[in-house]
């Protein structure tokens, strides 16, 4: 089992900064990557960044140069750092693991974009 805690949604201008956090617990030992995925209203829920073994990272074309995922392995914490955001980017944010044999998703965090 698996737990993830999303945590750092909130209300953002169009053009800001926000920083989001999950914390993981659980049999951490069998995960092999970390990641973000975001559902806009009425859209299908899509992968924005990931990090895996040897903290490789991948991102969405969408939010490269822009966004930034990284964990702190001593608090078990994976942050998504998000700069110079657009309207699109209103969405919840959930972070995902990936085990062998299953995975496992955090009950999100919303992140409206205001003009």
């Amino acid at each position: 089992q698996v737990q993830l805690v999303e945590s750092g949604g909130g209300s953002v201008n169009v053009g800001g900064s926000l920083k989001l956090s999950c914390a993981v617990s659980g049999d951490m030992s069998r995960i092999y990557s970390l990641s973000w995925h975001r559902q806009a209203p009425g859209k299908q829920r899509d992968l924005v960044a990931s990090i895996g073994i040897g903290d490789r990272t991948q991102y969405a074309d969408s939010v490269k140069g822009r966004f930034t995922i990284s964990r702190d392995s001593a608090k078990n914490i994976v942050y998504l750092q998000t700069n110079k955001l657009n309207p699109e980017a209103t969405a919840v944010y959930y972070c995902h693991a990936e085990l062998s044999l299953t995975n496992y998703w955090g009950q999100g965090t919303q992140v409206p974009l205001s003009a």
